[in-house]
């Protein structure tokens, strides 16, 4: 038999030789979008230096156990454990499935995810007021306003904003709105409206920006090495978070994801039902959604302070 049942007679150079022919060989299988392949090919590399390290040749159902133990160990965030294990589970149900190796990894449990989000929201006024500090006497400025603006306002992943063309901002049904490259989606299938406010931040930051074609990106790169070409999501992160540090809001729970969190939230709380708001959010799940609305009613749980009342 070939497979990993052959790496017990080699040596570690060859053994990581045949795990790299192995992987490739799954990538194939997998036949997933590149952001996929990505998150696969890191996951499961990680898998393939423990093996080599430990000497496992041969691996059990209790050297996962072992790996999955030794992640979390080792200062791994429940999610990227969970992620970890779910790239190696699938590799080896597939190792089954073409009779190279038995499904070690069937049914091994990750731990579990909290559910509530682990990024805080921003209120209306603390949202102004870091807009507020955003200068828009420079490019840098009217870009980083528009990004903040539309990300704040339309609930954009940093993905969709640095996948977004020029042409891509359009008018339907006399509004404005923005065709997006939404996660895990090949194409351009789906828009959200862009509120005449956001519309007017982003006009402005293209108009200074100078003339350019329709199929260049929305938002451009002002540094001297990637001078005009498309913000990255790495790019666009660091953007929003040094606007929130100069506003004053330096925390680990605030980032550009947290942008997102907060159109949710303050949907809801303008009263918009919940089915809206899941189509806003563009949502697969309503329980996704969901989430958020039982976050904001705990927030309102005024039990504590009725019992401190009694008591006090």
């Amino acid at each position: 038999m070939n497979g990993l049942q052959t790496i017990d007679s080699a040596s570690i150079e060859r053994r990581a030789e045949i795990n790299a022919e192995l992987f490739n060989r799954f990538l194939t299988y997998l036949d997933a979008a590149p952001k996929t392949t990505e998150t696969y090919t890191r996951a499961l590399k990680q898998f393939f230096s423990y093996l080599v390290c430990n000497g496992i040749s041969q691996p059990k159902r209790a050297d996962i156990l072992s790996y999955r133990d030794e992640l979390s160990n080792t200062g791994h965030k429940p999610t990227t454990v969970q992620n970890y294990i779910a790239a190696v589970k699938v590799f080896f149900s597939w190792t089954a499935q073409e009779g190279l190796y038995p499904n070690v990894a069937e049914r091994i449990k990750t731990p579990k995810i909290d559910r509530e989000y682990k990024k805080d929201y921003l209120a209306a006024a603390q949202v102004k007021g870091i807009m507020e500090t955003i200068e828009r006497d420079s490019l840098q400025g009217l870009r980083d306003y528009a990004v903040f603006a539309l990300m704040v306002s339309c609930g954009l992943r940093d993905i969709e904003v640095s996948r977004a063309d020029i042409q891509d901002l359009r008018t339907v049904g006399g509004d404005a709105a923005i065709y997006i490259q939404g996660k895990g989606r090949a194409e351009r299938a789906e828009y959200v409206k862009v509120p005449g406010q956001v519309e007017k931040a982003i006009r402005a930051y293209l108009a200074a920006r100078g003339e350019a074609n329709e199929g260049e990106p929305l938002f451009a790169s002002l540094s001297n090495n990637s001078k005009k070409k498309r913000l990255t999501t790495r790019s666009i992160s660091r953007i929003i978070k040094t606007r929130l540090k100069g506003a004053g809001y330096n925390s680990d729970r605030l980032t550009a994801h947290s942008l997102r969190h907060t159109a949710v939230t303050l949907s809801l709380l303008a009263g918009k039902d919940i089915t809206e708001v899941q189509q806003y959010a563009r949502h697969a799940n309503i329980a996704t959604t969901m989430i958020y609305n039982h976050s904001l009613d705990k927030a309102k749980n005024g039990c504590s302070e009725a019992v401190a009342n009694l008591i006090f």
